[in-house]
């Protein structure tokens, strides 16, 4: 199987830009500088209109790993403008995974895939936290680094989880892809070395993400 290529994308010209390097899905964010927050439903709509590509939009509205307000709302207005699925996760005050609001924002999916966000990188127990992501449902895809601080130090980690729910990312960086297909992992989500310099001022480079398709194919 060849390996996903997910490019987080800000824009329209984003998406289409990792559609023309060769992505196989969008994770659709905003404000980097708070770590990736929700973007608008506007702008959710007009990424869905400018590519063929999945779009998941990213569900999260505080730079924390707490449950914000109004998110059930959100994700309905999220999921109205065709997105193919969210990205969330939560950790309540304890650092453990916040069950019974996953489980809300599931409901609302109606069977749409969705992916937990690198929250789970930074739970108190992450094999218990493990655990409790799989068993949410509809869940199909863990966006971890196997470490709070990226995937050069935590990709060690990675390789003990179940493969087929990894979706490898948070300062991916090219040196560490080899053994992470070597331990079965299928699914890679890159940001800013998909971009020109790689600044997230920058818009997607469709010939970084070629070599991201590349190196993964």
């Amino acid at each position: 199987m060849t390996p996903l290529l997910e490019v987080i994308a800000l824009s329209p010209a984003d998406a289409e830009a990792a559609q023309a390097g060769g992505a196989d899905r969008l994770e659709l964010v905003a404000q980097m500088s708070a770590d990736g927050l929700s973007p608008t439903p506007s702008v959710a709509a007009a990424v869905v209109a400018a590519t063929d590509l999945p779009v998941r939009a990213m569900l999260r509205t505080t730079a924390d790993f707490a449950a914000g307000p109004d998110l059930v709302g959100l994700a309905d207005e999220l999921l109205a403008t065709g997105v193919a699925g969210l990205v969330f996760g939560f950790l309540d005050d304890s650092g453990e995974v916040d069950v019974a609001t996953c489980e809300r924002i599931a409901e609302r999916l109606h069977g749409r895939p969705w992916t937990f966000h690198r929250a789970i990188d930074h739970a108190r127990d992450t094999d218990r936290a493990w655990v409790d992501v799989l068993d949410l449902p509809g869940v199909d895809a863990v966006l971890t680094a196997g470490s709070p601080v990226g995937v050069r130090e935590g990709w060690v980690n990675l390789v003990k989880r179940d493969p087929s729910r990894v979706l490898a990312g948070g300062g991916l960086t090219e040196d560490v892809v080899p053994a992470l297909l070597d331990a079965g992992i299928r699914a890679f989500h890159v940001g800013s070395t998909a971009r020109e310099d790689g600044l997230w001022t920058s818009p997607v480079c469709p010939s970084a993400v070629g070599r991201w398709r590349a190196l993964l194919s």
